[in-house]
């Protein structure tokens, strides 16, 4: 279901179930028979943020189709080259702290939710947080690895880089 709404520009899950809910297309994509009901929204975020979250399956699957693709002369496996699109993260301005008032060091980790966990545990990476020597305007209680940005020319939002670069394949 996830590819169909990939392919198709449907960003929402809610969105994508409805979609598959409806059209008799992505129900013959999805092997989804008349009477077969479309999984709950919910599901995909259980599954990305729990029972898949330590499992290599997308990784292995990531690879096998980009394997796959350089078999069948699709992609030359060379060189990628990604777009600087954003995705927008869901993160409240009013849950956040200007750069001068945030200390990551003052935060309580056996209190933290998980996405902070995660962000302060790869803080000092140079692949991630140290990579930049740019301090964040504001920093996001919620989700402190997404950016503040205004780069739509409009009003300025949390989101998440998708990178702007040419890298050659390892």
């Amino acid at each position: 279901m996830l590819l169909v709404g990939y392919c198709s520009g449907i960003r929402s899950e809610r969105r994508l179930c409805e979609e598959v809910h409806l059209k008799l297309a992505y129900r013959w994509f999805c092997r989804l028979d008349l009477s077969d009901p479309v999984p709950n929204h919910s599901t995909f975020s259980k599954n990305r943020h729990g029972r898949f979250r330590e499992s290599a399956l997308l990784r292995h699957l990531f690879e096998k189709t980009v394997a796959r693709c350089i078999a069948d002369g699709l992609v030359s496996g060379q060189r990628l080259a990604a777009d600087a699109s954003l995705i927008e993260a869901d993160a409240n301005k009013q849950n956040a702290t200007p750069k001068e008032d945030w200390d990551h060091n003052a935060i309580d980790p056996n209190d933290a939710p998980r996405a902070v966990k995660e962000y302060l545990d790869v803080l000092d990476n140079a692949a991630f947080g140290a990579a930049s020597e740019v301090e964040p305007k504001f920093t996001s209680h919620s989700d402190p690895a997404s950016q503040w940005t205004a780069a739509r020319k409009g009003p300025a939002f949390f989101s998440y880089p998708l990178g702007g670069q040419e890298t050659a394949f390892a």
